[in-house]
């Protein structure tokens, strides 16, 4: 499973995937955490707000900033 943080490093973004790292922790989840920083690459998967997360290239949230829980469910979700 490959989740990804798009966002352009600011702090909402950082608090994002501090979360899914967390997330990924907690549910010992086998995942990769990638963060997208390209406004090109954001752009191309349809996000228009950020922070966003997306799971496998899929993306599920789009301008919030979910917590840790939010997250680890998103991810039980797609498995």
């Amino acid at each position: 499973m490959i989740i990804q943080i798009l966002g352009t490093g600011c702090p909402k973004c950082k608090t994002l995937e501090a979360n899914a790292v967390k997330a990924v922790e907690e549910g010992n989840i086998a995942a990769t955490i990638v963060k997208v920083t390209d406004l090109d690459e954001i752009m191309d998967m349809g996000v228009m707000m950020t922070p966003a997360l997306a799971i496998d290239g899929d993306v599920k949230s789009m301008g919030k900033v979910l917590n840790k829980d939010q997250v680890l469910s998103l991810i039980k979700e797609s498995l």
